[in-house]
Formats: C-alpha cells, structure tokens, sequence
C-alpha cells in the first residue's frame, strides 16, 4: 500500500480552500487517492474567520459530501470530517466520519479579542504586546496550553501540533531548539491519548513556502513514537495542485522518528500503511 492513498486534511471554497469540494475530490481521484476526506474548518466567533470558515449549519456542507461519496462509490471513499477549532462555537457533530482537532487562534478573554497564530507575524507581535506584555515565552505557553485542551478532546486526529512554528522559518521570533519552548509542546502531545488519536506528519507550511520540513517537530515525532502513538500523512491541502504534495517528506521525517508505518483512514477502519 502508498500513504498517497489517504488525503483526508483538505479545504474547499466552502471554507478558506481555493477550488470547489467536487473539485478537491476530481484531484485527489486522479491523483490515486482511494479515501479522501473533506475537513471543512468549523464555524468560529472569530471576525477575521468569518469567510474562511464554515457556517455553524453544516447542512450545504454535509450535502456536497454525501453527494460526492454517492458520485465516486465503488471507486473511492468519500468521508465527511472537519477541522474543529479551539475557538468554534459548536462541538463537533456526532454523525462525523472523523474530526480533526486545531488551534488557529489566541483568544484575550479582558480584550475580547482573537489573535490568528499562523497568518502573519505582524499579528503574532500584537498579540505579544497586548494580550502578554512583550512576553513571547508566555504566548508560546497558551498556544501549547490551547493545544493540550483539543488533545485531550481525543480527536480523531490532532492537526498541526507546533503550528506556532509556522511563522519562524528564519528562528527570528524564538528558538525552536529551547529546553522551555520543547518543555511547553511536549506538555501538549503528553494531553493527547495515543490509543485513540492520530498524529499528523503536515506539509502545508512547506507547500505555503514557510517551512523546509512537516509539522511537527522531529522531537515531538520522535516524543510520540516512544509513547506507541500512531501518525498519518497529511497535506492541509487548500488547492488541487497539493492533495498529497510532500508525502515522501512527510515519510522521511515519520522515519527519521523510528515509525514504520502510518495509517490509512477509511469510511470504516484505520487501515496500517508501510512507509
């Protein structure tokens, strides 16, 4: 079996994706895949997520899915999954295939305020100054303390763990190689449960041009392999030119940590993938 017959982190118009959900589904059949997921982001208070988000009546939404697992039946499976965020507004329904749990955002409860952590660095450094008093090692902290709360929600599978990574390409913002920085994400990956959640091995940041190498980290890798967890391929793919871009980096770095193996994620089963 290819780990490129899973691509089950993808993003349609309907959210913030570039390419329409029949067209997401189009690409990934062409390009191999056998069980493809759509994982719309859930509905958030957020303003600057208004448009980038679905709306909290999934309805539209679950429709396109079932009519396209009707459409490709017999050829590839079709499941209905979704992004749920830290901020959402709505627990993830209950007739999900999967749900994939995330942060994107810091919330200042005094301010009323929401702070995305993964779409510019100019936001990152406001919400150092105004939600942490210029203490960058305290917003690193919430991030990961944002983190731990989703993972120990047992989501089907944990997105992005260090997504505040994102935006340190160039180590610019922190050193990712600190002992209190590497402290405060384990503490994250020790919330989530490695008998019932998958990690993601994601290339979106090296797609987007912001990282060489997959979230996360290969000491978080390597963290999650020695605690017997479980990993799958993932591209957060957000166009129909990256439905499994990067999955021979993804399966190096999985390697490098010691996994042999990923999982497959199916309309009905987790199906062990050699890398």
């Amino acid at each position: 079996m290819n780990p490129a017959l899973c691509s089950v982190h993808t993003h349609s118009v309907l959210c913030d994706g570039n390419d329409t959900l029949a067209e997401m589904a189009a690409a990934a059949y062409a390009s191999g895949v056998r069980y493809f997921g759509a994982s719309g982001h859930s509905h958030t208070p957020a303003p600057m997520d208004q448009d980038n988000v679905l709306p909290l009546d999934l309805a539209e939404y679950r429709t396109e899915v079932l009519r396209l697992r009707s459409e490709y039946a017999g050829r590839m499976d079709v499941l209905l999954g979704l992004e749920w965020d830290s901020r959402s507004d709505a627990p993830p329904p209950p007739d999900l295939d999967y749900w994939i749990g995330s942060v994107h955002d810091l919330y200042d409860p005094d301010a009323g305020k929401y702070y995305p952590v993964d779409w510019k660095a100019e936001y990152l450094a406001s919400c150092c100054v105004e939600m942490f008093h210029g203490d960058f090692p305290a917003l690193i902290r919430q991030y990961y303390a944002d983190v731990a709360v989703v993972a120990a929600k047992k989501p089907t599978i944990l997105g992005h763990l260090d997504q505040i990574i994102k935006l340190n390409g160039d180590g610019s913002l922190f050193d990712e190689s600190d002992r209190h920085y590497q402290s405060a994400a384990l503490f994250a990956l020790h919330s989530a449960d490695p008998q019932t959640t998958l990690l993601e091995v994601n290339t979106g940041g090296i797609f987007r041009g912001y990282r060489k190498t997959p979230y996360p980290a290969p000491f978080l890798l390597k963290e999650w392999q020695e605690m017997g967890g479980r990993i799958i391929l993932t591209s957060d793919s957000h166009s129909v030119d990256s439905i499994v871009f990067g999955y021979d980096l993804a399966a190096e770095a999985a390697r490098a940590a010691g996994f042999t193996e990923c999982v497959l994620l199916t309309g009905t089963e987790q199906i062990p993938c050699a890398l």
